[in-house]
């Protein structure tokens, strides 16, 4: 199964999304697919059938999305909680992603007409080498697409993801790039892995599970979750369409949500830098007047803004190095 599923919706399929397009749609959406061991235990087929048929659901999944305008989707393939499982079955996992990073590969050129950039997140030193050999010449390979964007989380949970965004920041503290005052809930969001997306607007998992299981948990805190009871291999476009319905019941409060939130943040930066400014001048003597304080606020705000994205530069840089050094390993094999 292709990754990219041609092929237009149907005639009722064409009315409802149209109709789904005269209201607020959806940008971001994530999806947390679950329920392919359980259509396999139900279908009378092995476990590694369950997950194959998964993935070539999510292909028509990127259809629907695609004819519903919704222009990212990051999806919840391997949770680090998945090495736990049996061995036979981790070693089906990774065997499939194989393949389907070779498919991808294949399909360099359609990729490239629908202009589709594929990013993954997590920690790609979990997997096999030849696996993160072949992520990476993907995520290179793709990566100036600007269309389209297809995130898949991969040896993942967002627990660690937080964790390793915090050692960023310490990273970027003892090189001197950055300050301890600089650390911030903004700057923290930078440091995810995430950090080239805008927050998912909307979440649905499938199988009729009520819980994130460590997915997305910093970025969904103002998003709109919706769970379905359906199988994951048997999503089909009504269900999306139920979903996205969803969301533009709710989207008024998510907006005011989020909306409050960015001024609350704004706030609090301002107050952070203020006391930043007078703990400095405490030896020197507070500026004596209020245009002189704004005056030392103002330079500090600069100088700190320079500071961060001078750090978040060398960041991507880092990172940046590592999938190029991995690709180049992936070509040279």
């Amino acid at each position: 199964m292709s990754w990219i599923k041609e092929g237009e919706l149907n005639f009722l399929e064409r009315i409802a999304a149209n109709i789904l397009k005269a209201g607020p749609m959806p940008k971001h959406v994530a999806f947390i697919m679950d329920g392919n061991r359980r259509f396999a235990r139900k279908k009378n087929v092995d476990r590694q059938e369950g997950h194959m048929q998964g993935f070539n659901k999510l292909a028509e999944t990127l259809r629907w999305c695609k004819h519903l305008d919704i222009q990212e989707v990051t999806v919840y393939a391997f949770s680090i909680e998945n090495f736990k499982r049996t061995k036979d079955e981790v070693d089906g996992l990774m065997e499939l992603a194989r393949q389907k990073f070779l498919r991808l590969l294949d399909e360099m050129d359609n990729l490239k007409k629908h202009e589709v950039c594929v990013r993954v997140l997590g920690d790609l030193n979990m997997l096999p080498l030849d696996l993160q050999q072949l992520i990476a010449k993907a995520v290179v390979s793709t990566k100036h697409h600007n269309k389209c964007f297809l995130n898949v989380c991969f040896a993942y949970t967002s627990r660690y993801e937080i964790t390793n965004a915090v050692r960023e920041m310490a990273w970027g503290v003892e090189k001197g790039l950055i300050k301890p005052s600089d650390v911030s809930e903004l700057l923290l969001s930078e440091c995810l892995y995430s950090y080239n997306s805008p927050n998912p607007d909307l979440l649905i998992r499938t199988s009729g599970e009520v819980r994130l299981s460590d997915f997305l948990l910093w970025q969904t805190s103002h998003s709109c979750i919706v769970f379905q009871s359906v199988l994951w291999p048997e999503y089909t476009f009504w269900n999306l369409c139920e979903a996205v319905i969803q969301y533009q019941l709710n989207h008024k409060s998510i907006q005011k949500a989020r909306d409050v939130y960015q001024e609350q943040q704004s706030l609090q930066q301002l107050e952070a830098d203020r006391a930043c400014v007078a703990e400095q001048h405490q030896g020197n003597g507070k500026p004596a007047d209020s245009k002189r304080r704004q005056e030392a606020l103002e330079q500090y705000s600069a100088c700190r803004e320079e500071r961060v994205h001078d750090f978040l530069q060398a960041l991507k840089h880092k990172r940046d190095l590592f999938f190029s050094d991995l690709s180049s390993q992936a070509v040279s094999t």
